[in-house]
């Protein structure tokens, strides 16, 4: 079994986080700035938790196999948030780190007493992070926003799937990502302000924001020509040839060579040269006004070959082309070993789980990952202790009345 790293590692170190919040949004901006070695302290309402801890369509012995990954890297401390004692502990440790991150809805914290104004009081170096479906002003502050709201407001939605259906969205919580990802680079912006001016800051990072800043040119291409991006499938449109392609045993291999020196070697390994000399295909544009028939021309030279055979000569010619990977898939590549890619982290229960290692990779300062989601509260003692001078006694009676 791998043995837990005990000691963080990374450029984050020097620095003290407060996770406010559940689920994935905030929870994930936590996971990020620990794998760099922040010490991040998560406040987990008593008995219950994050409901992460319960959340995957896959469990083990009933058990949440998504919290070992998103809480990595992460101490649990009970807090309830919403008694007045509970408030007052928050208030105390949050006084003694750099930043706080939360997902409320807009005004939670501020009912609670744990608004940034009242906060950066004892703290004027504090960097607030907050994550929301819609930010903390404008008229749809207020509401309930999930990632999948997000993603279909920030436009996403829309243009994903095949023309002649509905929407369709992809497997995994893209939104929340997002937002969490983007509020990470917002948390380092303003750590950075802090070290040349000693003051703190808000960053906030709405989800529809965050889906919105990956839609390329989606709004002028509107504004300007009028031209609506639509869903198109498995293809870009105009970019040509990109797209799967079937092979003799029925596996499906991605090829893009729509640029000119790629379509040329895809000509010659196709053993049509003249294809990239006639002027239906010698040219960008011209390729994507003939999307369908390169499409064709291929799919009959693809369809009798074997897709690793296949592979091997694409990539033996320079042309960028691949499978479309499985979990399987991923264990098995050569690729995903040499770089650990996926790493083996020892569980109490579970014994070891393989999960996504630390990205990206820096050469001198690297992450780490030191023990996967914690046990609810498994933190209390040390961290009420080491920080706020709490006794046993205190957290016991302090667990007794519902507080931690």
């Amino acid at each position: 079994m791998p043995a837990e790293k005990t000691t963080a590692t990374g450029p984050l170190t020097d620095l003290r986080v407060i996770e406010m919040g559940q689920l994935l949004a905030g929870p994930f901006c936590g996971q990020l700035l620990g794998d760099f070695g922040a010490e991040v302290i998560k406040l987990e309402s008593p008995g219950t938790g994050d409901p992460m801890r319960q959340w995957g369509r896959e469990q083990s012995d009933g058990k949440s196999l998504w919290w070992p990954v998103v809480a990595r890297n992460k101490k649990s401390v009970t807090c309830n948030l919403r008694a007045p004692e509970g408030q007052r502990l928050a208030r105390e440790l949050i006084a003694q780190s750099d930043i706080v991150i939360e997902n409320f809805r807009p005004g939670t914290m501020e009912r609670w007493g744990l608004g940034y104004e009242r906060l950066r009081e004892h703290n004027p170096g504090l960097i607030m992070v907050r994550v929301t479906g819609y930010g903390q002003t404008g008229p749809y502050a207020p509401r309930a926003g999930y990632g999948s709201i997000g993603e279909a407001m920030g436009g996403i939605r829309y243009t994903t799937g095949d023309p002649d259906r509905s929407p369709a969205r992809t497997g995994i919580s893209l939104g929340d990502s997002l937002a969490a990802v983007f509020a990470t680079i917002g948390t380092l912006a303003a750590v950075h302000h802090r070290d040349r001016t000693g003051q703190g800051q808000l960053v906030d990072s709405a989800i529809y924001e965050a889906v919105l800043a990956m839609m390329e040119s989606l709004l002028p291409e509107f504004d300007i020509t009028g031209y609506q991006r639509e869903r198109t499938g498995s293809v870009l449109p105009n970019v040509a040839p990109s797209n799967v392609y079937p092979t003799a045993g029925g596996e499906m291999v991605l090829l893009a060579a729509n640029q000119d020196t790629v379509f040329t070697r895809l000509s010659e390994l196709m053993d049509r040269p003249e294809l990239a000399t006639d002027e239906r295909y010698s040219t960008h544009i011209a390729r994507g006004a003939r999307q369908d028939e390169l499409d064709e021309l291929i799919t009959e030279w693809t369809v009798p070959q074997d897709a690793e055979a296949l592979l091997a000569r694409l990539h033996e010619k320079g042309i960028p082309a691949g499978r479309i990977y499985t979990a399987r898939d991923m264990f098995a590549d050569p690729h995903f070993a040499a770089r650990e890619a996926i790493v083996r982290i020892a569980h109490p229960e579970l014994g070891t789980l393989p999960m996504q290692n630390v990205f990206p990779k820096l050469s001198r300062t690297p992450g780490s990952i030191r023990h996967a989601g914690p046990r609810l509260g498994e933190h209390n003692a040390d961290v009420y202790g080491r920080l706020l001078g709490l006794d046993p006694g205190r957290l016991t009676e302090l667990a007794d009345i519902g507080v931690v």
